[in-house]
């Protein structure tokens, strides 16, 4: 298996619409984010009539022989709120930061006022919503799949506090970084339909607790919601069949898996088998990030010399907001800024492969 391959194709996925030009918190696209793969709590999803999932499925075909194992990793970002707090004048002392205020169980410590814009110096401080990458491993035998499973997994609330100082070096302000407690489970069963055949099925599902969710809004779900969440399948002693492209013999067989917000595809190097990618985005076997992309833009839908160009195009003031409103964000920026001619121009179209057309009949 590929590894590298593997996981650059992965996180393409799970930070696909992560953020999106022109990367700035104002504009109206990044106003309502995590729109691929959200598994929201059960109690929020049967408040929207089952609209909005809280599980996904996959199903697919093994060929496995006896002793074959089946890893499972699924992935999802965990929503990060990040707020910004002023310090109050005469509440704390300047450039000193006690214990106490650092433990307060509230949003905001004694003291500081939560604010949607803060200048310190030349920065400006605005409140964004983060992510962090979270990941579950699982392996089972075959007797195990048979029998079925189902594996819990959470990832406990916490706050942290990052003191802002000004050019005297003393602390102005506060970022305040908090995520809610965010639990599942994955479920996984297996059955034999033909000789050597299995038919697996993997469905992760959000156990979150969300209270009076009927009263609570989309934004307030996220932060109890698996963010793009997908799965990697990987097989020992097996091989997984395409589901795009199964053999005529599996055909009838593949039609019969139920696949639920989620697109099961091969990846790695073409031809292998023993790694399967089940996306929330729709995908081909073996998908490639293309040699020329200098990094991630997080919009697959685009075209890297198109984004790179409309970046270069930003005033100052939208690169100080892009620059200051996330790091990924700052990463693209800096990238882009300093993206050597050569390298745009190999951005300006390539011919992946050439091929006869047919002659006509005569």
């Amino acid at each position: 298996m590929n590894l590298a391959a593997v996981e650059q194709i992965a996180r393409a996925v799970l930070y696909e619409g992560y953020m999106l030009y022109p990367y700035r918190p104002s504009s109206v696209k990044n106003r309502q984010r995590w729109n691929f793969g959200v598994l929201y709590p059960q109690s929020y999803s049967q408040a929207q009539s089952g609209t909005d999932a809280c599980w996904s499925q996959t199903e697919c075909l093994v060929q496995a022989g006896h002793h074959c194992r089946i890893e499972v990793r699924a992935r999802f970002l965990h929503l990060i709120s990040r707020t910004i707090g002023r310090i109050t004048p005469g509440m704390i002392t300047p450039g000193r930061l006690t214990t106490p205020v650092a433990e307060h169980s509230e949003d905001a410590a004694p003291g500081v006022e939560l604010v949607e814009r803060l200048q310190v110096g030349e920065k400006v401080l605005q409140p964004w919503q983060e992510a962090e990458e979270r990941e579950v491993v699982l392996s089972f035998s075959r007797e195990e799949l048979m029998a079925g499973a189902t594996s819990p997994f959470a990832f406990a609330a916490a706050k942290r506090l990052e003191p802002v100082r000004d050019e005297a070096a003393a602390i102005s302000g506060l970022i305040i970084r908090k995520n809610e407690t965010v639990a599942g489970s994955i479920e996984v069963s297996a059955g034999q339909i033909a000789n050597e055949i299995l038919q697996l099925k993997i469905r992760v599902r959000n156990t979150s607790t969300f209270d009076n969710a009927e009263q609570k809004t989309r934004d307030q779900a996220l932060h109890c919601s698996l963010l793009s969440a997908h799965v990697v399948l990987g097989v020992t002693g097996g091989e997984f069949v395409s589901m795009l492209e199964p053999p005529d013999s599996l055909q009838h067989l593949a039609s019969r898996c139920q696949n639920i917000g989620t697109w099961p595809v091969l990846v790695g190097n073409a031809g292998e088998k023993d790694t399967l990618l089940s996306s929330p985005i729709i995908l081909y076997d073996y998908p490639r990030i293309a040699p020329e992309s200098t990094g991630d833009l997080f919009d697959g839908t685009e075209i890297d010399e198109i984004l790179s160009l409309r970046i270069m195009t930003l005033t100052e003031d939208e690169k100080r907001e892009m620059r200051e409103s996330d790091p990924r964000a700052r990463q693209i920026l800096e990238r882009t800024e300093t993206l050597p001619p050569e390298q745009l121009m190999k951005l300006h179209g390539v011919v992946r492969s050439l091929r006869p057309l047919k002659e006509e009949a005569s």
